[in-house]
């Protein structure tokens, strides 16, 4: 499980009393930016009229299709779209460039804004320093906006400027000042900042008193999506002793959420889970499919288990030759399994020579 999880940057504008002008920034410090070609993408017309209609219809040469739709084929008038809401909040051009990647533009934007005391602009002068996006990378500027815009109260630059103190210093003082830092963005309600803030939790305090101290910032973070912060959750409440009945039946939706966003330890899990019945009833056919998704991106275990599911016919058919490449594959990892090994060795010679060939090919993407 990452201890950090990547912040996100978003766009909250609120300015400050004082002015911090802060260290310069010129056209020296930056490369030319370069102008995005607009490029005009035309989407492929779907065209699924009847011939019949076809043959009547007349419509321009270079326009799009004016063929019936399913509601007009069923006698029905279609619906009026809803009416678009207007946006009544103020549009942050300086995120809006950065979104877009025109980051000079962006700094160009942001940098009066925040020498001015945007804690948002801020946050975004430092991001860009700190990541070197279309200027030169400059830690220690970007230290310094990170903290304009956490003393200035932006979530997502207390955030980073935990981050940076942890990543500067081992001091007891910084370390302090980082903790304080994470838990008022997590308050705040910055996703990234509940999931570390949690991970702070359980170092400081191992055990049953730590998870429980942990698990409300667990689920604030997994509630915004954050698949490292889901994968916790569902750990947490198969494990964790006298949790309520209604959290302990979804451990295994949580698991789900986080491997449906690609975190191949909770794909692994899960298809463990599905197998062995934890936490809900097995299901061998689809948690061969999480264990092979999470093989197929490469992690290691997954490949190990895999193999057996092949040996053992669970969730599959047998295949001696898909099991010892995949035992081939978790070997040469550094995974080594003795019950596969004499499997393996338990294989005839022909069958070995397609296994190896069978990794090779795997490993060589063909």
């Amino acid at each position: 499980m990452a201890f950090f999880a990547t912040g996100v940057l978003v766009a909250a504008p609120s300015l400050a009393e004082t002015a911090k002008k802060g260290p310069s920034v010129t056209a020296g410090d930056v490369k030319a930016e370069e102008k995005e070609p607009v490029v005009d993408v035309k989407p492929d017309i779907l065209d699924d009229q009847p011939d019949e209609a076809k043959k009547d219809e007349k419509k321009p040469v270079d326009g799009p299709s004016t063929g019936l739709s399913v509601l007009d084929r069923m006698g029905a008038d279609l619906p009026a779209l809803p009416a678009e809401k207007p946006f009544a909040g103020k549009v942050d051009d300086a995120y809006g460039a950065f979104q877009r990647g025109r980051y000079l533009t962006a700094m160009e934007l942001a940098l009066p804004r925040a020498q001015l005391g945007d804690p948002a602009a801020q946050t975004l002068v430092a991001e860009i320093l700190d990541r070197g996006l279309g200027v030169k990378r400059d830690r220690k500027q970007a230290l310094f906006w990170y903290e304009q815009a956490a003393n200035g109260g932006d979530p997502t630059g207390m955030f980073k400027y935990a981050i940076l103190l942890m990543e500067r210093s081992a001091s007891p003082e910084d370390r302090k000042k980082a903790d304080e830092l994470m838990k008022k963005s997590a308050d705040l309600g910055n996703a990234s900042a509940q999931f570390n803030y949690a991970q702070v939790l359980v170092a400081d305090s191992p055990g049953d008193k730590g998870l429980r101290d942990a698990l409300p910032y667990y689920e604030k973070s997994a509630e915004q999506g954050i698949a490292d912060a889901q994968y916790a959750v569902a750990q947490i409440y198969v494990n964790l002793k006298d949790l309520p009945e209604e959290k302990t039946k979804r451990a295994r939706e949580w698991l789900l959420r986080a491997a449906r966003a690609g975190f191949d330890t909770a794909q692994l899990d899960l298809g463990m889970w599905l197998v062995n019945g934890t936490a809900g009833e097995r299901d061998y056919e689809t948690g061969f499919k999480w264990l092979k998704r999470a093989a197929d991106g490469g992690n290691v275990v997954a490949q190990s288990k895999i193999a057996q599911l092949y040996i053992h016919a669970i969730g599959t058919r047998p295949d001696p030759v898909e099991a010892g490449k995949w035992f081939v594959l978790a070997r040469r990892a550094g995974l080594n399994d003795p019950s596969l090994e004499d499997f393996y060795l338990g294989l005839t010679d022909e069958q070995q020579k397609a296994a190896i060939t069978a990794a090779n090919k795997y490993r060589s993407g063909s």
